[in-house]
């Protein structure tokens, strides 16, 4: 399979930019934005390998610094929900209205904190996001109120053996009144380090986002 056409693109936030790499297969079904969680980037290792197999998958992606180098160094910033969540809705934006992009069916990717971001964004712009996955996320963080106007279909993936946040994410699924899935990926612990668990839970999110960001039409 050809290599997606890729861009480095600034988008303006507030006062400031941030920065992003759009990668764009040939004729995607979709585009999924990538929330990155505390103390990571755009350049996530983790969020990079999953970008590649949903570019296998005709999906495009938009790998995002949520943060400017400057509020990135504020520990407190990261943890900062209601702001990254802004920034993720003013990607969203952004993206539709490029003309590569604008009719493209949307998607988010969250990591740990950035799945809360994730899921705030999802249940502010309703039906303007066709899908949500979160890979150890910490969705508890979004709140009861937005988990319960989440709309979209919603994965929840979480390592067997990242127990405090398992038990978080049952909680939290518990509250969605959304189609979701809570998806254990066996021996896996938090950053899914373990032999074949990335590998899993990046299989699972390319299942979903090829599922629900298709036309309906195309799903029966």
């Amino acid at each position: 399979m050809a290599s997606p056409h890729e861009q480095l693109v600034r988008i303006p936030v507030d006062q400031a930019h941030v920065e992003g790499l759009l990668a764009l297969p040939a004729a995607p079904i979709g585009v999924v934005l990538f929330a990155h969680g505390s103390g990571s980037s755009r350049h996530s290792p983790r969020n990079n390998y999953v970008a590649r197999v949903l570019h296998a998958r005709g999906v495009g992606t938009l790998l995002l610094d949520l943060l400017t180098p400057e509020e990135d160094r504020d520990y407190r910033t990261r943890f900062d929900i209601a702001l990254l969540t802004q920034r993720l809705r003013a990607a969203a934006r952004w993206l539709g209205r490029q003309q590569l992009t604008r009719s493209l069916p949307m998607g988010y990717f969250g990591a740990s904190t950035g799945a809360a971001a994730a899921l705030m964004a999802a249940a502010a712009q309703g039906r303007d996001i066709r899908a949500v996955v979160s890979r150890g996320g910490r969705p508890d963080l979004a709140g009861p109120e937005a988990l319960a106007r989440v709309a979209c279909p919603t994965l929840l993936v979480v390592g067997s053996r990242d127990d405090e946040v398992l038990e978080l994410n049952r909680q939290a699924a518990s509250l969605m009144r959304c189609p979701h899935r809570l998806s254990v990926v066996p021996g896996a612990t938090h950053l899914f380090e373990e032999p074949g668990t990335l590998e899993a839970a990046a299989r699972q999110a390319a299942d979903w986002f090829e599922k629900y960001l298709q036309p309906a039409c195309a799903r029966a």
